[in-house]
């Protein structure tokens, strides 16, 4: 099956019958990513007097109590929810069916390298996105697909799908970075690592703020004006889907919640 669709007076046609993944599915009880040590997304069978949900152990069916929190234990979407004294939704923000987006490679820099800059300051161990980086990537795509944007940082190996946090010097943007995908008008960024912020921060979450256009230090949203932006973490993209444009559809369950796990599709464009 093919979609026929026309972005700014040009027609593409979307190949709906090879899509590609680029969650990590959340093996619960089994090897997961995980952020800030906590506990591993986990399921149980529920059992009670009368009804055991194992059919392995003799009942009618199988019926699990699934736990998880959607920001450590994968890949998942949030929203300006997470930085908000509003309790802001992702089911109310992502409104966004199909996405023209793009998908990009870069190698993140030593802090040594770059004169970016990050608040708190930089750390002689970090690994930073820079906004040269994405201007080298991004200065002559088509500005039509960038409405979404997927980055995937090298090196890039399947550790990713599994890879503990804690022991990882995980890479992050530079608030330069950030200022210009603002100024490019991505309204879906996508990465591949735990937080568009340094682990440890301080708190400030200073890349987030800049992308929801929170100011520094604030957690005030307007809940009947806020950024339908969202920020989806912890993808991961093989090696031969190539950097290019796609078509972008992020599927989440109907979570109440700033966060929730998510499955971003990518469809070709020919």
């Amino acid at each position: 099956m093919k979609l026929q669709i026309e972005l700014s007076s040009k027609s593409y046609s979307i190949d709906l019958e090879n899509p590609i993944d680029v969650s990590i599915p959340v093996l619960f009880n089994g090897p997961q990513p995980n952020t800030y040590g906590v506990p591993p997304a986990h399921s149980k069978t529920y059992e009670d007097k009368n009804f055991i949900g194992d059919t392995r152990r003799g009942g009618s069916c199988n019926f699990e109590t699934c736990a998880i929190t959607p920001h450590c234990n994968g890949t998942h979407t949030e929203c300006a929810g997470h930085i908000s004294l509003e309790r802001i939704s992702i089911h109310n923000t992502l409104r966004s069916l199909l996405i023209p987006s793009t998908l990009i490679t870069v190698k993140p820099v030593n802090s040594s390298e770059t004169s970016e800059t990050y608040s708190p300051d930089k750390l002689k161990d970090d690994e930073i996105i820079t906004a040269k980086s994405l201007f080298y990537k991004l200065n002559d795509a088509p500005k039509e697909f960038l409405k979404g944007l997927l980055i995937r940082t090298l090196p890039n190996d399947d550790s990713k799908k599994e890879r503990n946090y804690k022991d990882v010097n995980a890479p992050f943007f530079s608030l330069e970075a950030m200022d210009y995908l603002d100024e490019l008008g991505v309204d879906h960024l996508l990465v591949d690592m735990p937080s568009v912020d340094r682990a440890m921060d301080d708190g400030k979450l200073s890349a987030h703020h800049i992308f929801w256009a929170v100011p520094q230090g604030s957690h005030d949203v307007d809940p009947e004006a806020y950024s339908t932006k969202t920020i989806t973490e912890m993808i991961f993209v093989p090696d031969e889907i190539a950097d290019g444009n796609y078509l972008l559809n992020i599927q989440i369950p109907n979570f109440v919640a700033d966060a929730a796990p998510s499955r971003p599709i990518l469809y070709r464009i020919h």
